[in-house]
């Protein structure tokens, strides 16, 4: 997209924003209300109004939390066996000072990971060294199936690295056009005498075609009537081109670059032990926390305290694991995230992250083991590259790499585990995020994600939108069962989630299908709905064990 019309574009979705304030709560609403809202003010209003709750500790692994947040403050987890400050791992759980949480992704000296590579590229550095001048017919068969696995992220790492420097180059050309245009107009005003005002571009008469498109860009700048001053847009094209090619530089530099390595100079961990677990440091907020922060929101910014806005969650405790950097998560911090997370008291932990490789599965897979038998809930956003799920990998996810027990020939998966899709707000074609991944097997639920007003950093608030906004909006619904009944387990909670949500029956677009063809909503996901904390708490309210549960399935279906 050209640079103007993408500015242009910025300023009429920041004005879009702003004047949808009936939106701000939207995924809050009931259905009724005509939106694809999960609720939330109705069942508190009509059905957990008086009612006893219990506090309820919910992990955000994520880029880090602004626990200062004037949003979110009072609902920040704080480890009750830490004395802050004094440089002593005093609950002797191997973390210092970890008063609100975890880094794993930080160092020793404080410094911290901000951009980290791609996995594939870590992938392809990884078989580098071994294959990529090998002769593939002198390499055995085991071999040969790394090789020529490596060929595909050999492939994947040298397409983008070159689609990164086309579009270097594409913007430099463009910034060379726009600057010269904007010189050229200004050259003509002035011959002809004239003020910089938008009325007397109108009076231009000229074949030059940079002067033309100078007009062009001042139009999108200025309005009628006004004056312009074309040093200050300039600057502010300058600045906007900066950020486009350093978008494009960062790949080159650190998401497809092989040769990168934060974990040895800041990180300092013996990177090649994935069951290595005391590193990092105690900077839950890191060096940008914009996405974990706004997680964080949706779960449990504080309710009804005329700031801000509400989370799902009234009675939660938000615990910060930062291990998201700008990059692809490692399996390491990950698996260790997790582990942290349930030894440290989280009931449920909210995962919006995700790639399409994994580098150790095996001791993710252990961690999520871990938290199944620890009674953890976990929920993951599904992803945003409008893939099918059952088609293509995405982790972590629920499924084991390796069976066990006596099922040798049968791989299981987590029985707490919830992976979500994301919604639009309105009901009809478009429901269904046109970004949202889906799956029929491998996606459970869909929720709430385009639009989602919560917090940011440093007491600010923003519409974003991504399976990253669903995924914590069903954690919160978690968190609301299991403070409210604290007797429920997490399979349970996860069942009642999946049988009382609202089914759809709609036909929609299908995400990433470009021939607009529509197809029946409940084939994009196993439940075919979207969750409802109304519905939920309902069903929770008669639910006393599994056995019950089991029952009133039979009894709905």
């Amino acid at each position: 997209m050209k640079l103007v019309v993408r500015v242009l574009v910025f300023f009429l979705f920041v004005g879009n924003a702003f004047s949808q304030d009936d939106l701000k709560d939207w995924y809050h609403k009931d259905p009724s209300e005509g939106y694809m809202g999960v609720s939330i003010d109705k069942a508190y209003a009509e059905l957990l109004k008086g009612k006893q709750s219990q506090p309820v500790i919910v992990a955000i692994i994520d880029s880090g939390v602004d626990i200062y947040h004037e949003d979110l403050a009072d609902n920040i987890w704080t480890n009750p066996g830490e004395i802050p400050d004094n440089n002593i791992d005093d609950d002797g759980n191997g973390y210092i000072d970890d008063v609100n949480g975890w880094n794993f992704i930080g160092g020793p000296d404080g410094k911290n990971v901000g951009p980290d590579s791609y996995e594939v590229t870590r992938l392809y550095g990884k078989y580098k060294y071994k294959y990529e001048n090998a002769n593939p017919i002198l390499l055995n068969d085991e071999d040969k199936k790394e090789y020529l696995q490596f060929q595909v992220y050999k492939k994947e790492v040298d397409k983008n690295r070159s689609k990164a420097q086309k579009a270097i180059d594409e913007v430099e050309g463009i910034r060379a056009t726009v600057m010269a245009s904007l010189d050229a107009l200004k050259t003509k005003l002035d011959l002809d005498s004239l003020e910089y005002t938008y009325d007397n571009l109108s009076k231009i008469e000229t074949a030059d075609q940079f002067v033309i498109i100078g007009g062009r860009i001042i139009q999108d700048f200025a309005k009628p009537g006004e004056k312009f001053d074309i040093t200050e847009i300039k600057e502010f094209i300058e600045a906007d081109i900066n950020k486009d090619i350093n978008k494009q530089r960062e790949k080159l530099d650190f998401a497809y670059n092989p040769d990168y390595d934060p974990r040895s100079t800041i990180v300092m961990d013996d990177y090649s032990n994935s069951k290595e677990t005391n590193y990092g440091n105690n900077d839950v907020k890191g060096p940008d926390s914009f996405h974990g922060t706004h997680v964080a929101g949706i779960v449990g910014a504080v309710q009804n305290n005329d700031i801000g806005m509400n989370g799902v969650a009234s009675n939660v405790r938000i615990m910060s694991v930062r291990t998201v950097p700008d990059g692809d998560e490692r399996d390491k911090d990950v698996a260790n995230a997790i582990r942290y997370a349930v030894d440290n008291g989280a009931s449920i932990i909210n995962m919006s992250f995700g790639k399409g490789y994994a580098w150790d599965k095996d001791i993710v897979d252990d961690a999520v083991k871990y938290a199944t038998k620890k009674d953890v809930l976990l929920v993951h956003a599904a992803g945003n590259s409008a893939q099918d799920n059952d088609e293509t990998g995405n982790f972590p996810n629920d499924k084991y790499n390796k069976a066990s027990g006596f099922l040798f020939w049968k791989k299981k998966k987590s029985k707490n585990w919830i992976e979500v899709g994301a919604l639009s707000p309105e009901p009809g074609e478009n429901s269904v995020a046109s970004f949202s991944n889906y799956g029929q097997t491998n996606v459970d639920i869909f929720a709430p994600g385009v639009q989602i007003y919560a917090t940011l950093p440093e007491n600010k608030y923003s519409f974003l939108q991504g399976t990253s906004m669903a995924s914590p909006v069903v954690a919160g619904v978690a968190a609301v069962l299991r403070s409210y009944f604290p007797t429920l387990r997490a399979d349970q909670i996860k069942e009642i989630i999946m049988e009382s949500a609202t089914p759809l029956d709609l036909m929609v677009k299908k995400p990433g299908d470009k021939s607009g063809e529509l197809v029946e909503f409940k084939t994009l996901s196993v439940q075919g709905g979207t969750v409802n904390l109304y519905n939920a708490v309902k069903l929770a309210q008669n639910t006393k064990g599994k056995k019950k549960l089991k029952k009133q399935k039979k009894g709905n279906a």
